[in-house]
């Protein structure tokens, strides 16, 4: 778990990173310039355009950060039954539910030669990340997650998390483009959505690490 808290907070540094660039740059603290003459790089108009490109761009990185928090925080679960081996029987109810469906999503042929001991091999061999989530990640899809393995729910609402997927949705879609999608937030609209989002994600995290810290994934917690 250590490392999936390690890599939220290097992608929360490297947000920032990037949203205090939009900041400056909206501003006019930074100009972009063209390297050989110092002339501005674009006219005031194409700016514009620019930075809405840049807000756009900055919602698709928050929810990269939504997917990824999510998905990792699951596989450390899957980390840990595997590193404990601990059989399905001693899974807590909620995750032999969750072994079972993941179970039914693998071809019996292909499954078979990684199960050595089917109460332990089942828990983990048919997990697969790539089956956390759908690419719709918001608070709601969170607290079914929480739900679905037995951890605490965050008790914030978590609303702005709803926002990035939505434009996110939008943009991978073709429905809207970058620019009107940016068009719809300031630069300050983004940093308290960044804020909501880390906050949320934040506490997401530390209820999975107490989660696992005292092995509430098993029928025995500590």
């Amino acid at each position: 778990m250590q490392n999936v808290l390690r890599e939220f907070q290097n992608r929360v540094i490297e947000i920032e990173a990037y949203l205090e660039f939009i900041r400056q740059v909206d501003a006019n603290e930074m100009l972009l310039v063209r390297a050989q003459t110092s002339e501005p790089a674009y006219l005031p108009h194409q700016q514009q355009d620019l930075l809405r490109t840049f807000k756009a761009s900055a919602l698709l990185m928050l929810y990269n950060l939504m997917e990824s928090s999510v998905t990792n925080a699951v596989e450390a679960i899957f980390d840990e039954l595997e590193q404990r081996a601990i059989p399905f029987d001693q899974c807590r109810d909620e995750i032999r539910l969750v072994i079972l469906k993941n179970a039914k999503g693998h071809d019996p042929q292909k499954l078979l030669p990684e199960i050595r001991a089917l109460a332990t091999d089942i828990v983990t061999k048919t997990f697969r990340p790539d089956t956390v989530v759908s690419g719709n990640v918001d608070a709601r899809e969170i607290r079914e997650v929480a739900k679905r393995y037995g951890f605490t729910k965050p008790q914030s609402r978590g609303d702005r998390l709803l926002t990035v997927k939505t434009n996110r949705n939008d943009l991978a879609h073709g429905s809207k483009s970058f620019a009107e999608v940016g068009r719809s937030f300031s630069v300050n609209d983004i940093f308290e959505i960044k804020n909501d989002v880390v906050a949320y994600l934040a506490e997401t995290l530390g209820h999975v690490a107490s989660y696992l810290n005292a092995r509430e994934y098993s029928q025995t917690p500590i």
